[in-house]
């Protein structure tokens, strides 16, 4: 970078994803010394995003642009501008003129999930397997209350998930407590421990809450200081998850500091599935509810799993106003069927890989 004159008002911009692994002589004073981060966009910024890549399609004057941009936590512009296109292709298939809510509410799906699995097809045994592990995360997404609001819960096939319990945060958060965090992980016990309850042992299913549980347990302990034994101290020196950043990370804890580390995770990981196994116990009525109204309907939305887990419990577990949140209306038919850090937080049940798989395509 050198032979530019100081008067020529040259300016060099790059980018990279992995800042972690440039030379510094890069960063010096004089060369690329800016640094500006970009971050996904958050409530605010997917509005006008939104309303940009609507402008030259028709929409149908119930569309509520606010309500998708609330309901797309996570995406990226370029995930947007795909979310309205595939919202158009969704109401070509219909033979509709105007684009509708039940539309962005398919396209938001497939963005975040998958598409669906048409030639996937459950025996009826597997099936009702699927919807007690759905209804575990939907009842226990219902009542814990600082769970993100309960979207909707669907036993379609979709992707890599057998089922999927959707919850979406009313508002944007950026700081988390303890009570968030221990009420999401129970409600990814959720669907384990339906199974249990139900039938007495457990399937393949658990694989995702679990892994995704486990990651969540390891920030309470090494980086959150949430572990009473450890106490404020964060361990294992994170940084941005960069690809292959794990690699270049090395142990700076003794081993016996490690083991304490492993039994705090194991600790609060069975605090909150036995939590979760007690709520189900206590609102089993409502879990039993829930899965043959999912045997009918295939989906059902947040605002319904609440109404019949009410009624099952003999009045409203909640005394103020319901943990749901805003959904679309479906128009005609039942809804087609979203990482922890992207604030929309999805349980789901998924299809047992085989022991010889070494990769993912």
């Amino acid at each position: 970078m050198d032979g530019f004159d100081a008067s020529e008002g040259v300016i060099m911009m790059a980018a990279t994803n992995r800042p972690d692994i440039l030379d510094l002589a890069l960063l010096r004073p004089g060369r690329f010394d800016r640094q500006i981060v970009v971050p996904l966009p958050d409530l605010e910024e997917r509005l006008p995003i939104l309303a940009v890549h609507c402008k030259d399609i028709r929409l149908s004057p119930e569309v509520n642009l606010e309500l998708v941009a609330r309901g797309t936590p996570g995406l990226s512009g370029a995930d947007l501008a795909n979310l309205v296109n595939e919202a158009a292709l969704h109401a070509v298939r219909r033979n509709s003129a105007v684009i509708e809510m039940l539309d962005f509410e398919a396209a938001r799906d497939r963005e975040l999930m998958g598409q669906r699995r048409e030639s996937t097809v459950l025996s009826e045994q597997e099936k009702e397997r699927v919807a007690y592990h759905e209804a575990g995360h939907a009842v226990l997404a219902y009542v814990l209350a600082d769970a993100d609001p309960l979207h909707k819960v669907t036993i379609l096939p979709t992707g890599m998930a057998l089922g999927v319990t959707q919850q979406l945060p009313m508002e944007e958060r950026h700081i988390y407590s303890k009570k968030v965090i221990e009420d999401r992980l129970a409600v990814r016990m959720g669907g384990r421990v339906a199974e249990l309850l139900i039938y007495g042992d457990l399937s393949t299913g658990a694989s995702n809450d679990l892994q995704g549980n486990t990651e969540l347990a390891k920030k309470m302990v090494k980086e959150w200081g949430f572990s009473s034994r450890l106490g404020p101290m964060a361990w294992g020196n994170e940084s941005p998850a960069f690809l292959g950043d794990e690699l270049m990370h090395s142990r700076d804890f003794s081993e016996a500091t490690g083991t304490v580390i492993d039994e705090e995770i194991a600790r609060i990981l069975q605090e909150q599935e036995d939590r979760a196994f007690d709520l189900l116990s206590q609102h089993k009525g409502g879990l039993v509810a829930v899965t043959g109204e999912l045997l009918k309907r295939e989906t059902i939305s947040g605002e319904e799993v609440g109404k019949l887990v009410d009624e099952a419990f003999g009045g409203p577990v909640h005394t103020g106003q319901a943990a749901l949140v805003p959904h679309f209306t479906p128009q005609g038919g039942s809804l087609t069927p979203p990482n922890d850090d992207t604030v929309a937080a999805t349980s789901r049940m998924v299809f047992p890989e085989p022991e010889n798989k070494t990769g993912t395509v």
